[in-house]
């Protein structure tokens, strides 16, 4: 059985409760993080930790993150479950006030902090040799991406969609240009140049995107950063998608359309082994 982390203590995963009252559950209050564990090793927590602050500065909450607490926590984590491969899930909710109201509680509440582990293979799957499909629908969800909330049943719905028409994911699309996966950032990549849609709040800020371009600079890769549509993807050359979970995964196929050779690209797996080699590197 996980222990887990719950405000302060140490937990068995089934001794684990929190209040029907927690905004996180009656209003989706909350924002998290995912780190992932690589050879027991946390992989870009620094920057999951700064994106954490983010996010809870954008929604207002009074709640100053402090980073050795955090570390400790993780740390600790790893070591009770004895996590050689996967991720440690951090969320925070804006509390319990004791009721329910739309208004926000006092500043004093306290927040509600959880963390658990999840054993994932992270190197080796599948896919880095098979490849995702996806597919294309309109993004419904709301305007404020770069905060990275609780609030995924729209995603969920889309993989849930995807899932029913025999693909892996969904690729959303505003106004037909290509937004993210429903949890990954997207690219294409056309004569050599990847192309991937610039920061705004119409995208999460992924570390892994981050990291990635990093190191495209590092192989001298001609980086583009700004919209593309559907249709731009279909004529790739090669695709991926990046995130803290998966790294870089090749995407072979959209809408039912091979692209490229309709097998994973050099780009990517490029960038995959170099991403695993700096960020190895710099685990803590």
């Amino acid at each position: 059985m996980r222990t887990v982390f719950l405000n302060g203590k140490y937990l068995p995963e089934n001794e684990a409760n929190i209040s029907i009252f927690d905004r996180g559950f009656l209003f989706a209050d909350g924002v998290y993080e995912v780190t992932t564990v690589l050879d027991g090793k946390l992989i870009g927590f620094d920057g999951h930790i700064e994106r954490l602050q983010r996010s809870l500065s954008e929604l207002k909450y009074n709640f100053k993150v402090d980073r050795e607490e955090m570390l400790a926590i993780h740390r600790e984590l790893v070591t009770r479950n004895n996590i050689d491969q996967g991720m440690i899930y951090l969320q925070m909710t804006r509390g319990n006030p004791g009721d329910r109201d739309f208004a926000f509680p006092p500043a004093d509440t306290p927040v509600t902090m959880v963390l658990f582990t999840q054993e994932k293979q992270i190197i080796g799957t599948a896919i880095e040799t098979k490849g995702l499909k996806v597919i294309s629908l309109d993004d419904l969800r709301w305007g404020r991406r770069d905060i990275k909330t609780v609030q995924l049943l729209f995603p969920s719905l889309a993989k849930m969609e995807a899932k029913a028409k025999g693909a892996d994911d969904a690729w959303m699309l505003q106004d037909g240009f290509v937004t993210e996966g429903t949890s990954n950032n997207a690219y294409i990549v056309k004569n050599g140049k990847i192309i991937t849609r610039d920061l705004s709040n119409d995208i999460l800020h992924g570390i892994t995107r981050k990291s990635v371009l990093a190191c495209a600079k590092l192989l001298q890769m001609e980086v583009e950063e700004r919209p593309f549509t559907i249709e731009e993807a279909y004529e790739a050359d090669e695709a991926f998608a990046t995130s803290a979970s998966g790294f870089t995964n090749p995407i072979v196929e959209i809408d039912g359309k091979a692209i490229g050779t309709g097998k994973p690209g050099s780009v990517g797996d490029k960038l995959r082994t170099l991403y695993i080699e700096e960020n190895m590197k710099a685990a803590i």
